[in-house]
């Protein structure tokens, strides 16, 4: 299968080059860029070297593939979705402008209209662990967002089994990887170093996505850490009725028992005894688990991932390779490094 990448030169980008050229059934045919245009692959992406000679295309020459991601920034793709549709049979989307059904809510959270509202029925939302069914065989998938996903895989098995009641509180703490290759104030080195910034304490974007999966009504808070790649999502709920451990391990057992991809990680003893980003950094696994205090009246939900990962990037193949009726897990088998 042929594949091009839209918008390669950032970190997403990079992170999908790296799978896609070591995927036994995809053939890299382009990858573009505004700025990086005729300049090597692996000027923008140094861990390439020797993996490819592609340089880098402008985007007006993009051609004819069989799947087509676009790693553009937010706002491009919609722009832009009728040419890039008559470009592939397949059209994979990794930004925000299809990942949400109602065009109300996009306008809400991004201060906006839609550019392409036409559109929104025709994406599939890019998460197998809810949507496998509906990505077999699909021509548009939209990857949710790195926050979304790991709120959302936390959350998910607890609210479709109806443990949860009331508003739910989540603190993302995340990595710079997550704001973008382009340099900006906030992640200047000596403005990045060292904090724990919180940012978006109220309105996050990622709420309409995680309400959108799990119901209920969902704060989110994100806390900028000193880590490049990684989100933790720490989920404070309160529980319908009082709940034990047992309880949480049935409805959690019951929804990801199956998965390739997400693991159940709430031990008594160790280092690791809940998820940690640092443990997945570079695979796809998405790590959940789980607290309950002593009268079963408050829980605590949590799920780590690799955002240019699970996040993103290996989200996106795994949802191509359901697209495509392989093994979801192809392209993906990395396991992780430890220690890192």
């Amino acid at each position: 299968m042929r594949a091009g990448v839209i918008g390669a030169a950032g970190y997403t980008g990079g992170e999908l080059l790296r799978l896609l050229l070591g995927h036994p059934r995809l053939e890299v045919v382009f990858a573009t860029s505004g700025r990086w245009a005729g300049r090597p692959v692996a000027a923008a992406h140094p861990n390439l070297r020797k993996r490819t000679t592609l340089a880098f295309s402008p985007h007006e020459r993009a051609s004819a593939v069989d799947v087509l991601f676009l790693a553009a920034p937010h706002g491009a793709a919609a722009e832009a979705i009728d040419r890039w549709s008559r470009l592939a049979d397949v059209v994979i989307d990794l930004s925000a402008d299809f990942r949400l059904r109602s065009t109300d809510e996009y306008e809400r959270r991004y201060r906006r209209p839609h550019p392409a509202p036409a559109w929104l029925d025709r994406f599939v939302t890019g998460l197998p662990e809810l949507h496998r069914d509906a990505l077999r065989g699909a021509t548009h998938v939209a990857v949710p967002g790195c926050i979304a996903t790991a709120a959302i895989l936390a959350l998910r098995p607890a609210a479709a089994a109806g443990l949860l009641q009331g508003e739910t509180v989540v603190t993302a703490l995340i990595g710079s990887s997550a704001a973008g290759a382009t340099p900006g104030p906030s992640g200047h080195h000596p403005e990045r170093s060292g904090a724990m910034r919180l940012f978006q304490p109220a309105g996050h974007r990622h709420e309409a996505e995680v309400e959108q999966a799990c119901g209920g009504h969902v704060r989110i808070g994100g806390v900028a850490v000193e880590a490049v790649r990684g989100v933790s999502a720490v989920c404070q709920a309160t529980p319908a009725r009082p709940l034990s451990e047992t309880d949480l391990w049935r409805a959690y057992r019951a929804s990801y028992g199956a998965e390739p991809f997400v693991r159940l990680v709430s031990q008594r003893q160790g280092v690791y005894q809940l998820p940690e980003p640092k443990v997945v950094m570079g695979s796809n696994y998405c790590d959940v688990g789980f607290s309950v205090t002593g009268d079963g009246c408050r829980l605590t939900l949590l799920a780590a991932l690799d955002n240019l990962m699970k996040g993103s990037a290996g989200n996106a193949v795994q949802c191509l390779n359901l697209v495509a009726g392989w093994d979801e897990a192809t392209g993906l088998e990395f396991a992780g490094l430890h220690p890192v």
